[in-house]
């Protein structure tokens, strides 16, 4: 028979015992103490019958120290077992609200001191800010209670078990229990006591709890103080020094909202505080009050009588070490880094965060959509049968967790909208969650996505909606059908703000399009912007057998089941290090635009509500990428949503190289998440003297040869480059692969706004059908002149009669070697590509190719829909620093646009290749990477590519675009690779 700590596993209630009511996370003057450090442990791999473990003389010395907070899973190297990624799926069988009896269980004890005057405490309080999944306390040996929730506070009363000096307190931590059903967010499992233990002495004639309702209109402030508190307690006094203001209500009849004038407001972009201190005589609470409102007319959402964009990401606790523990040193950097890289706004996907996350917010400045901790997506598989959210028996759950949400932050500025959760389908219970915030809370909207009807919500919110549908979304008196919406009910949630509250996938290469999501949001005021998903990847620092450090995914910790490296889809890596998707975000979210009309450019501030005070406008002229002349332009300040226009600086224009302007927007002083003299936005202007590419000299004395011999630095033996400029060279080769992105790895269903072949079936899959992994050549003729070598080959797979005829002219051109290559596909090509490129491969020798000097677009990687954040400059770079350690390897490092590239070893120039334009005007880009596409497409990790002897330097006449398709739209068709002639010509010198 089950015992009855086992049965309570598959309760659905949130609480029992002493648990009491949620209430705010208040500093106070009140004793307190930290129960942080080591505790003693033992792991269970299933519940255990008895509980004698709590009993105050139990001898725990057999037992082990870990810390809390910590998940035991991430302590012990694996003594404890192992983490478990899965999105969507459930880690154990589908049967609420039961669990397995294999539910590893964590038992806890420790010994702390009472002060002897904590005896005048009216009561104790016990505080988990966060435990999971389902625990139980002890004290003394007396059971108090127990709670799910496992991103929630619970406070629970001990009084009665506590005496002065010496006590024991015991916890009992199960991994699996009824909770687990609705915590089903994409993440790892990782159980444990992981967030904050506090014992809290709270005085007679205290503050149970204070919320300031703020409001902002015109320069006048407003306070509307809930103050919790037994009448005892009274007076209350109410300071505000800063404004001068001290209200002391004798009675809570007294209590009445304040008027005050003079008040700054408080935006993400200005996060004016106010220190306030609510107190009785016998304990004072110290409260940072912003004054703002939020409000919904028609289809906007105003925040201080003004429209909101979200310039915002999906933002998990997650730390390669400590899971989601948090650090308050590595959280403010976190939120700095957000600030640099134009981020105005966060949703805590998908529950609460650590409420101090939330104070840096109000301080740093975000716009905070604050989750509550809900998911119950694994039942999507059944088609929602059993889905908590509309059966009776969850709604206190679902009712506590909304409740817990909302009273421990709703003091928070920063927090504009309550969300009621993630993927939990739709019934009652979210219907209930959200009727209870509307008569909790008037001043902020209640958002859920799963609401697809708007039946219960007040924002019409959705996650990867194409740039087309979310276009429709955004148009006045559009009829195109929306997603699980009657006409009447699309009718409906087009009267609404509309939110992305996920978009752009981050996973791995991409995503692209995101200037596309960005241009509507300016047309179209009824959307809002959005969230991309997400902010960070999710890897778990561990190693090898060999001891070689890697970033874990689902599959290498063993799970029985598992999704893989979804959990690394973030747009900084697992080790804090951005992603060149980040800078192009940074560029398109940017505040500033410019927009160059003749000697003129119109410089226009998108910001919320703060004018331009604070930046500094720097220009600065290149000739092909040196500096000729640079200073500060003379704009005047620019307020919110306005235009002004300024000349431009004198600008020497160069006949024999391109000349490109450059302007800044910069920070003029240092802020509390960046230096003075931070980017924050930047234009080009392209000032160049027009000059054509030199014509294709055209031979007519072409004749057969054994293709071997020496054109200028180039060596042939029959009819293949062997060496340049005395080094050995291979190529060119074909090469129309690339290592699949997760993108391209992507099984979308959607393809009617996409050039996808087969809707479920990847693109990546569809490559490795056609062998453009395994490309072979057969030469069918070889030709040459005094001066020139043509050759014209047949490329195609094994098992395909689909083909590419490739032809290959060397020439000397003067002092140059020209090198133009004609491309050109047969027919019966059903696919898009991934490249149309050739292949060059340059053995170490003595001297290995290690380095790259170029003229184009960087410093960073781009593709032709992530374009936004390079520039056209001279940029140099290692061989390694090309790419970007991605967790699952794949394609990176190429840079569009190329003019001029230079090889180096150690320092020393090998190989110069200056590109031709072809006859569209278009410039090839390049890849030099110590891999070959095939190579790193069989990789898993970054440490599973092997040892290498060569570089490989790729000359791409064109790239697909990366698109979100991992999670989200395909490629947009503009930037969409269909198989085409294409021709690429080089001028190829020594170095």
């Amino acid at each position: 028979m089950p015992s009855q700590l086992s049965a309570y596993v598959s309760d659905t209630a949130p609480g029992r015992g002493a648990l009491r009511p949620a209430r705010s996370w208040l500093r106070s003057d009140a004793p307190c103490r930290s129960l942080n450090g080591l505790w003693r442990f033992r792991l269970s791999p299933t519940v255990p019958v008895a509980a004698d473990f709590a009993a105050e003389g139990f001898d725990d010395s057999g037992w082990d120290d870990i810390p809390v907070p910590s998940h035991w899973v991430l302590q012990g190297d694996g003594a404890y077992g192992r983490p478990i990624y899965t999105n969507v799926q459930f880690p154990f069988p589908i049967d609420p609200p039961h669990v397995p009896d294999e539910n590893p269980t964590g038992d806890y004890r420790r010994h702390f001191d009472v002060p002897a005057d904590w005896s005048a405490a009216e009561r104790v309080v016990l505080r988990f800010d966060g435990v999971e999944s389902l625990f139980t306390l002890w004290v003394n040996g007396d059971e108090i209670g127990g709670a799910a929730g496992s991103r929630l506070a619970h406070e629970f009363d001990v009084t009665s078990s506590l005496r002065p000096g010496d006590n024991v307190v015991a916890v009992r931590v199960h991994q699996w229990s009824a909770a687990s059903y609705v915590e089903d967010q994409d993440q790892w499992w990782l159980p444990g006591i992981f967030r904050d233990v506090t014992l809290i002495a709270r005085p007679a004639k205290g503050i149970e709890d204070v919320w300031l309702r703020t409001g902002f209109d015109n320069g006048r402030g407003r306070i509307e103080t809930e103050v919790t508190a037994d009448a005892a307690a009274f007076p209350v006094t109410l300071r505000l020094p800063e404004l001068g203001i001290e209200r002391v209500w004798a009675t809570a009849a007294d209590v009445a909202p304040l008027d005050v004038n003079g008040v700054e407001p408080w935006s993400a972009e200005r996060p004016r505080l106010y220190d306030v201190t609510v107190s009785t005589a016998a304990e004072s609470i110290a409260l940072r009050a912003g004054f703002r409102t939020v409000e919904i007319r028609g289809d906007r959402f105003l925040v201080n009588g003004r429209r909101v964009v979200f310039h915002g990401m999906n933002r998990h606790e997650t730390h390669p070490e400590r899971g989601r523990v948090f650090d308050e040193e590595h959280a403010r950097e976190d939120l700095a880094r957000m600030k640099r890289f134009n981020v105005n706004a966060i949703r805590t996907s998908h529950y609460p965060p650590h409420p101090r996350l939330l104070d840096l917010a109000d301080e740093l400045g975000f716009w905070v959509v604050l989750e509550c901790d809900l998911e119950t997506h694994g039942f999507d598989k059944l088609g929602w049968a059993g889905n908590p959210s509309d059966d009776p028996a969850w709604r206190e759950a679902y009712l506590d967790r909304i409740r817990r949400t909302v009273e421990r932050d709703k003091n928070h500025p920063s927090i504009v909208i309550w969300s009621l959760g993630n993927e939990a389908g739709t019934g009652g219970n979210l219907a209930a969650m959200s009727a209870w915030v509307h008569a909790r809370d008037t001043g902020r909207p209640v958002h859920y996505e799963g609401d697809h009807a708007g039946e219960y919500t007040d924002v019409y919110s959705r996650m990867y909606s194409s740039v087309l549908e979310t276009e429709q979304i955004g148009t006045d008196g559009s009829r195109a059908p929306l997603l699980n919406c009657t006409p009447a009910q699309g009718a409906r949630q087009r009267t609404k703000p509309f939110l992305l509250c996920e978009y752009a996938h981050a996973m791995g290469n991409g995503p692209g399009a995101l200037d596309q999501y960005e241009a509507l949001v300016h047309e179209h005021p009824r959307l809002h912007g959005g969230f991309v998903w997400e902010w960070r990847d999710h890897g778990i620092l561990t190693t090898t057998p060999d001891g070689r450090p890697y970033y874990a995914y689902g599959g290498d910790f063993g799970e029985v089941v598992h999704d893989g490296n979804f959990v690394m889809d973030g747009m900084l890596l697992s080790d804090d290090v951005p992603t060149p998707s980040l800078h192009e975000y940074k560029a398109v979210a940017a505040p500033v635009r410019f927009a160059f009309d003749g000697d003129e450019v119109a410089i226009t501030n998108l910001r919320h509500s703060a004018d331009t005070f604070d930046l500094r406008f720097c220009w600065r002229v290149e000739h092909e990428g040196t500096l000729v002349g640079s200073g500060d332009m003379e704009v005047p300040v620019v307020a919110a949503g306005e235009s002004a226009r300024v000349p431009l600086p004198r600008i020497p224009v160069s006949p024999d190289s391109e000349t490109w302007l450059t302007v800044d927007a910069v920070l003029a002083a240092a802020t509390a998440w960046a230096p003075g003299g931070h980017v924050i936005a930047t234009a080009q202007l392209d000032r160049s003297a027009r000059r054509p590419a030199p014509a294709v000299r055209h031979r007519t004395d072409w004749r057969r040869s054994d293709g071997t011999l020496t054109l200028g630095i180039a060596e042939f033996v029959d009819g293949s480059l062997v060496r340049l400029a005395g080094r050995a060279v291979a190529g060119p080769r074909l090469e129309l692969f690339r290592a699949p992105t997760d993108n391209d790895e992507g099984a979308s269903q959607e393809v009617e706004e996409s050039d996808a072949s087969i809707a479920g079936v990847s693109n990546a899959e569809l490559w490795r059908r056609d062998g453009l992994d395994r490309l072979t050549t057969r030469r069918l003729s070889v030709e040459r002149t005094a001066d020139a070598l043509r050759t014209i080959s047949k490329v195609s797979a094994a098992n395909s009669a689909l083909s590419v005829i490739v032809e290959s002219v060397w020439a000397l051109e003067g002092d140059e070697l020209e090198l133009r290559v004609e491309i050109e596909p047969s027919k019966g090509w059903l696919t898009v590509w991934p490249r149309i490129g050739i292949r060059f491969d340059l053995p170490d020798g003595a001297a290995p190719v290690d380095g790259a000097e170029w003229f184009g677009l960087g410093p960073l990687e781009s593709y032709p829909d992530s374009l936004r954040a390079a520039r056209t400059g001279r940029f140099s770079s290692t061989v390694g620093d090309l790419s970007v350690d991605y967790a699952r390897p794949q394609e990176t490092g190429h840079r569009s646009r190329l003019r001029q590239l230079t090889l180096t070893s150690a320092g020393a120039k090998v190989l110069r290749i200056v590109t031709l334009p072809d006859t569209r005007g278009r410039r090839p880009g390049f890849t030099l990477s110590r891999h070959t596409p095939q190579q790193i497409a069989r990789a898993r990790h970054p440490f599973q590519l092997p040892d290498s002897t060569t570089s490989h330097l790729i000359v791409d006449a064109a790239q697909h675009g990366l698109g979100s398709r991992a999670c989200g739209p395909d490629v947009w068709p503009e930037f969409t690779l269909r198989p085409e002639a294409r021709t690429i010509r080089l001028r190829i010198a020594a170095g």
